[in-house]
């Protein structure tokens, strides 16, 4: 009888135990959803479609476009080059878009469509994440905030974000946050589970805070002594906006920057359930809208005759006023790279000397290259981007480079 009551007595423990599971797994199904999505958002079979589908699994925060979009005529359409030269190798330009799983990519030249192609099921229509292309979207909404004294860049994050104090954050310049030079540790090792880029997903996806997570991490070394690609010290700008001008990020983006340079279309952020933008990397919009925000910089950060982003904010975008942000030599690591206020300067060549980009993970880009009046637009999913040590950010940079080359024949 004992060991009959001894059997019924674990059998009513694993109903509880299943009941508990069901009850937790219906509680929190959304969470685990996104964990999910989180976990296998790039998978080679997936990721394109990832790509574009965010808000079918996160919250999201709508930057309405206006109802003046900026012109986008139709041009003589080019062929791209057939080739490309990588350091010893000549790579198929068609066969390396594939490699790369590209989505969709946009040549404009002097202010006309002169390519433009989908791939892999995406259409004109398709509002793909930028990742950390946003960056460079924050980095004007940061310079317009400025120039109506909202931020000074020359006093600290804690000065806007009280959380901050008593964190790594605490006494930082917000020039050294936009230069990359914040002194804050954190891994941004995409193919590492650990990884705190990672941790912060996984923070997305279980419904925490962004700030909160911001404000958990420490100092490394001094601020503004070392460049470290560190993408929190963006999420960390996007609060001190957020904070500065009472207002979301976008809200702000959507009266300040969205509708004044003519995007065409709604974009959305990823946001956290306290409704905080993924301000590191959530911006989602078309290839065309990517596009125009890139031609607003090619043209100094005008549209016509009104000044969007401040010119000296433009011009100190691009100053490398510290040797620890300015570009090398070899643009295959990344440390060759400079870095501006959340913008990326390639090491120049004698025929481009004055490019800037702005990029995203698994393959965003936006190339600029003012002496060509040349935006090079590119959205991809690409599977191999951890497993060939980020090397897709050196070769695209060669086939841009090369793109820009073809419009120098007679």
């Amino acid at each position: 009888m004992r060991a009959t009551q001894t059997g019924f007595g674990l059998a009513k423990l694993l109903l509880l135990l299943a009941a508990i599971i069901v009850a937790a797994a219906l509680l929190f199904r959304q969470e685990l959803g996104r964990l999910y999505h989180v976990i296998t958002l790039f998978e080679a079979e997936h990721i394109v479609a990832n790509m574009r589908n965010s808000d079918a699994h996160f919250p999201t925060a709508t930057v309405k476009a206006g109802d003046s979009p900026w012109p986008l005529p139709q041009g003589e359409q080019v062929s791209l080059p057939e080739t490309f030269a990588y350091y010893d190798n000549t790579i198929n330009t068609a066969d390396y878009i594939d490699y790369t799983h590209t989505s969709s990519l946009m040549v404009v030249q002097d202010g006309q469509r002169r390519f433009e192609a989908y791939y892999r099921g995406e259409t004109a229509t398709d509002r793909h994440i930028s990742f950390s292309t946003s960056k460079s979207f924050i980095s004007a909404l940061v310079g317009i905030a400025a120039a109506e004294g909202k931020i000074d860049i020359e006093k600290t994050a804690d000065f806007y974000v009280p959380e901050f104090k008593g964190s790594g954050y605490e006494g930082v310049r917000i020039k050294d946050i936009l230069q990359m030079s914040s002194g804050v540790a954190f891994n941004e090792d995409y193919g590492d589970f650990a990884s705190d880029i990672n941790r912060f997903g996984r923070t997305l996806a279980l419904g925490g805070s962004f700030t909160e997570f911001a404000a958990s991490l420490e100092n490394e070394v001094e601020p503004g002594s070392r460049r470290l690609y560190v993408s929190i010290d963006t999420q960390v700008l996007g609060t001190i906006l957020t904070r500065s001008t009472g207002k979301t990020i976008a809200a702000y983006m959507q009266e300040k920057l969205w509708q004044p340079m003519g995007a065409a279309s709604d974009a959305y952020w990823i946001v956290d359930d306290k409704g905080m933008e993924m301000a590191l990397g959530g911006l989602n919009a078309t290839l065309a809208d990517y596009t125009r925000f890139g031609l607003l910089y090619l043209n100094q950060g005008r549209r016509g005759a009104q000044q969007i982003v401040p010119l000296d904010w433009w011009q100190d975008s691009f100053n490398t006023d510290a040797p620890h942000l300015q570009a090398g030599t070899d643009e295959k690591s990344l440390d060759n790279w400079g870095y501006g206020y959340q913008w990326w300067i390639p090491p120049t060549s004698a025929k481009h000397s004055d490019v800037f980009m702005a990029v995203g993970i698994y393959d965003q880009y936006i190339y600029i290259d003012p002496s060509r009046k040349l935006v090079i637009t590119k959205l991809s999913g690409n599977p191999h981007y951890t497993n060939d040590q980020y090397e897709s950010l050196p070769k695209t940079l060669a086939m841009f480079r090369a793109i820009a080359e073809s419009f120098d024949q007679p």
